[in-house]
């Protein structure tokens, strides 16, 4: 079993930035791929990022490449995401999953709000 705790969210002004993080509970951290998702008020979840057990590869959704950044901290049993240049339309509740495959997530957290103001 794997607890994944996200933390970092909060409300922020349009253009402005916030970094989540996402602490592992297991020990076999280093084993799953990461995943950031989102969920915005009234749409369906959607995918962001995810960054492989190494992190040598990482993969983001167009609404996230050249903004957004995930990185990991296998050490810490922590991924990250670092959010750049936010948009009202980034408004949503935040998770993370991890994986040990690539489609299907064995494990999510309960997420953190984002709040992106004009």
């Amino acid at each position: 079993q794997v607890q994944l705790v996200e933390s970092g969210g909060g409300l922020v002004q349009a253009g402005g930035s916030l970094r989540l993080s996402c602490a592992a509970s297991a020990r076999t951290f280093n084993t799953y791929n990461m995943n950031w998702f989102r969920q915005a008020p009234g749409k369906e979840r959607e995918f962001v990022a995810r960054i492989r057990r190494s992190g040598g590869s990482t993969y983001y959704a167009d609404s996230a490449k050249g903004r957004f950044t995930i990185s990991r901290d296998n050490a810490k049993n922590t991924v990250y995401l670092q959010m750049n240049s936010l948009k009202p339309e980034d408004t949503a509740v935040y998770y993370c999953a991890a994986g040990a495959g690539l489609v299907v997530m064995d494990y999510w957290g309960k997420g953190t709000l984002v709040t992106v103001s004009t």
